[in-house]
């Protein structure tokens, strides 16, 4: 009994948990922060990753001028794990559509930080309507060779040098990671179900995952929406080049570089990427 005591004290103690609703069929993990035009927030995909993991820095400036929504993706967090679900682009904009649907939300800005990015490009081509602005943060969502960084992010097995390792890859200031930060997020990518989700999204080779989260190079072109593309230039993970290419073929879209930043803009850069992307989206540029 003391156990189940301590245990569920634990479980409502961890930040990582936020709201629960269903949402394409899929008990979904969120977080729901400030009021105004929606705002929905798509994380990345490393191991042990969760919404509030990946945007718990940001979410304070950004609720301040919007209504943030910040999922759990089906398969990563504290989202379920439906049983024999294959995991794909397809699954993952479904579980969107269901999310916005759910929320009652009709259209909203989007961020997408990189495996998000992908998914929120791929979203915008499908769906042009529900998004109004979007904002893409060292972005997959074209094709480029993949680096021997997410190689290893993708390929994690898991134990705490592992995970220490693999953030390594992420950050330019290697300040930021600390022994606690990588046990921590070892802990997270070692709770039941994570590594076996994980591990089945993005098998060897690798190369097939990069490419299954590219959109068609024309469909691009094609995007109404504005978008800010944001990078960091010592990015060791997804390339500098996929956002000079996305620039490239987004026609409404803007450019900004972070120099002496990695993987981790939200992080590395948080005071500078919320005061960017809160100006980008800002109701006095906002489409009407």
């Amino acid at each position: 009994m003391n156990d189940s005591r301590a245990q569920a004290h634990t479980v409502t103690a961890n930040h990582e948990i936020g709201k629960s609703i269903i949402a394409a069929g899929i008990a979904t993990n969120y977080h729901e922060h400030g009021s105004g035009p929606p705002l929905l927030l798509i994380h990345g995909s490393g191991p042990g990753v969760s919404a509030w993991a990946n945007w718990r820095t940001v979410i304070p400036a950004l609720a301040r001028h919007q209504r943030v929504l910040a999922l759990d993706m089906v398969g990563f967090g504290f989202t379920d794990r439906p049983p024999g679900i294959e995991y794909g682009m397809q699954v993952w904009l479904r579980h969107i559509e269901g999310f916005l649907d759910a929320m009652e939300v009709e259209t909203a800005d989007f961020i997408g930080n990189s495996f998000g990015g992908g998914i929120a490009l791929a979203f915008a081509i499908r769906h042009p309507g529900r998004v109004r602005r979007l904002v893409l943060m060292g972005s997959a969502g074209v094709s480029f060779p993949i680096t021997p960084g997410l190689e290893a992010v993708w390929g994690y097995t898991p134990s705490v040098e592992n995970m220490r390792k693999m953030m390594e890859w992420f950050a330019y200031d290697k300040r930021l990671i600390s022994d606690d930060l990588a046990r921590l997020r070892y802990e997270a990518s070692i709770r039941p179900g994570v590594q076996e989700s994980y591990s089945s999204m993005f098998p060897a080779p690798r190369q097939q995952g990069v490419d299954a989260l590219a959109s068609d190079p024309a469909a691009i072109q094609g995007l109404p929406h504005e978008a800010l593309i944001i990078h960091g230039r010592e990015d060791r993970v997804v390339p500098l080049s996929t956002s000079l290419t996305l620039s490239q073929l987004i026609p409404r879209s803007q450019l900004h570089v972070f120099g002496q930043c990695g993987h981790w803009t939200q992080i590395e850069k948080c005071q500078e990427f919320g005061s960017l992307v809160t100006t980008f989206l800002s109701p006095q540029g906002r489409d009407s």
